[in-house]
């Protein structure tokens, strides 16, 4: 795809992804509203953020495997579609429990619409290139994060109510539907599809276990108790059991032979702990501003810029440096430095602390989090051939969002603790009875139906904990600087595929090569024509996209029958079929734009033309 016919489908990609963000960045800011008109507690905020991340964590990995098996456009199409009907679904809801049901379907569509971007980029643009895209998408990130609490605090304090913070998204995912169905040209290769149903049912079980565990424990029972040992137990062996029937059929959803590999190994480490980090920490900070310092949601997304901007500055010019030099190390190393050195410093805020100072410890946050977000996956896209983009990609993202519905629970459950701890603390200070409502911390959000006397202890047991979750995710950050220290740098290639060429010692296994040109009708060099080879059974063998020259190479492990597609912008894609041996061959496609068949020219020959 030529640069031009990229930016049409990136416009689709980053509505949807803008659609995605709004919704998240517009709720997150009007939820201390939502719950008090619903009358919900510190449990149920927990839940409300949980529920999305549950779900979006444990359907990532099963896109990201659809993707390799069905038709890329189609499914982010299919995820636009679920995550709007759950939004509609939350603006009608009427009670906690309705409203966090329709947040865990958001996050099934979540699931899809964070996995596929990453896919869908990956078979568009080469790795060296991506830098330049990146630049986009950080954009797309800085007007979401900046604009969605300042949407959602102007709704909530308009007379539209919280309800339209689920809305106003709507026909924005309604424009990106029909751009993406427009402008995005994939290649769909027919092959047998076996979905691993049993083992996609254990890993989201057992993460399901996993996380509602957290979630409950030291509030509605003790954490070292037997229904503790039942949920881990259960957890257990539900990711047990994925892990012997992953290693057994023929299409894992989670393909465990990618662990062997090093910085694959290394990226999903550090990106569980940015996701602790990144989620579990800074999901607490609209409740710290509105709360802990009474401002209104408007303000209180205003004070969430400097971290904001430092994420997107961060992310956009790393990404052009990047794109240049083809290095991203430094990068990830400065970020693994950062984000732990910025929640260090947020670990000391209280209710009283200097605002510009919090400002600027958000700042480093931000930053930290921009260099790691976005490199971690391409690290993982570099290292891995085009037949796994989907699978590594959509790991990545799922130990991401693990890791962050796993702090939004942990440190959501440290949270309430020391907000009971410090109003019991103050009340029996002042000589007051503590009473059992504050037991837990799930005392209710509505502030202002306090008495005057208490609002200020409230107010200032809620500033006072939150340092304690900061302290938490810093602690959990420094095992992402530890992980991208490890990680060994690979200069990112300019092909959409890895080189497929086998290194053996014995005994060797002959790689024949395929190689050629495509030419339009009247004789001119097409470039940035996607060349896709499988073999019969419909195995994804190599991916190429042709030069400037109209030239491609190939390659394929083993001999027989091949069918090549070939896919331009500007015509329907075309498929031929190539017999391959064990000499190199030369293979010459004519294409007629005009139409959408495809005049072929095949060659056979023992040594490649010149």
């Amino acid at each position: 795809m030529s640069h031009r016919e990229i930016l049409k489908a990136f416009t689709g990609l980053l509505l949807a992804l803008l659609v995605a963000l709004l919704s998240s960045t517009i709720v997150s800011n009007a939820l201390p509203t939502i719950l008090a008109d619903l009358h919900g507690s510190q449990s149920e905020y927990t839940w409300v953020v949980t529920a999305t991340l549950l779900t979006s964590t444990a359907t990532t990995p099963i896109w990201g495997k659809l993707s390799d098996l069905f038709s890329k456009k189609l499914l982010y199409q299919v995820a636009i579609v679920v995550f709007t009907f759950g939004s509609v679904l939350g603006g009608i809801a009427q009670s906690m429990p309705e409203l966090i049901a329709y947040r865990a379907l958001q996050g099934v569509g979540l699931g899809g619409l964070q996995a596929l971007i990453q896919v869908v980029i990956a078979a568009m643009i080469a790795p060296r290139d991506r830098g330049r895209y990146t630049g986009y998408t950080g954009a797309v990130f800085a007007v979401a994060t900046v604009s969605g609490p300042l949407i959602g605090g102007l709704i909530v304090d308009s007379p539209l109510g919280w309800r339209w913070c689920f809305w106003v998204c709507v026909p924005l995912a309604v424009v990106a539907f029909v751009v993406l169905g427009r402008t995005l040209k994939l290649p769909v290769l027919k092959r047998k599809v076996r979905i691993d149903w049993l083992g996609a049912t254990l890993l989201v079980g057992g993460v399901a276990l996993l996380l509602i565990w957290i979630s409950l424990a030291g509030a509605t029972f003790p954490w070292i108790s037997w229904s503790s040992a039942a949920y881990v137990g259960g957890a257990l062996v539900a990711l047990a059991s994925a892990v012997f029937v992953e290693t057994r059929v023929a299409e894992p959803v989670v393909p465990l032979r990618l662990f062997r590999n090093r910085t694959f190994t290394l990226a999903v480490l550090a990106s569980l702990a940015v996701g602790t980090a990144m989620f579990g920490g800074s999901v607490f900070l609209g409740q710290y501003y509105q709360i802990a310092r009474g401002f209104s949601p408007t303000h209180a997304g205003l004070m969430t810029l400097p971290m904001v901007l430092g994420l997107a500055i961060a992310s956009t010019g790393a990404g052009q440096v990047i794109s240049r030099t083809g290095r991203t190390k430094p990068f990830m190393v400065a970020g693994g430095i950062l984000l732990p050195a910025g929640l260090f410093l947020l670990a000391t805020v209280d209710h009283a602390t200097n605002l510009t100072l919090m400002g600027g410890y958000l700042a480093l946050v931000g930053i930290g989090l921009g260099f790691l977000m976005q490199n971690l996956v391409l690290v993982v896209q570099n290292t891995v051939a085009m037949k796994d983009i989907g699978s590594s990609s959509s790991v990545v993202t799922f130990f991401r969002s693990l890791g962050g519905a796993a702090g939004v629970s942990a440190l959501g459950a440290v949270l309430a603790a020391r907000v009971a701890t410090n109003i019991a603390n103050s009340l029996t200070h002042l000589g007051m009875p503590a009473g059992g409502a504050v037991s837990g911390g799930g005392g209710a959000f509505n502030i202002a139906a306090l008495p005057p006397a208490l609002q200020p202890v409230v107010r200032a047991a809620f500033g006072d904990a939150t340092g304690t979750a900061f302290l938490f995710a810093a602690f959990i950050a420094v095992v992402t600087f530890v992980a991208v220290l490890f990680i060994k740098e690979v200069p990112l290639r300019r092909t959409l595929d890895v080189d497929t060429t086998p290194v053996v010692a014995s005994p060797v296994e002959v790689t024949t090569a395929l190689r050629g040109r495509v030419l339009a009708a009247d004789g001119r060099p097409l470039s940035g024509v996607v060349l896709t080879l499988t073999d019969t059974t419909g195995r994804q063998v190599d991916v190429g996209r042709t030069g400037r020259t109209g030239a491609y190479e190939l390659s394929a492990d083993t001999a027989g029958e091949h069918v090549l597609l070939a896919t331009s912008g500007a015509s329907q894609p075309a498929v031929s079929t190539v017999q391959l041996g064990g000499t190199p061959v030369w293979h010459d496609l004519l294409l007629d734009r005009r139409s959408t068949e495809s005049v072929i020219r095949s060659e056979r020959e023992g040594s490649f033309r010149p």
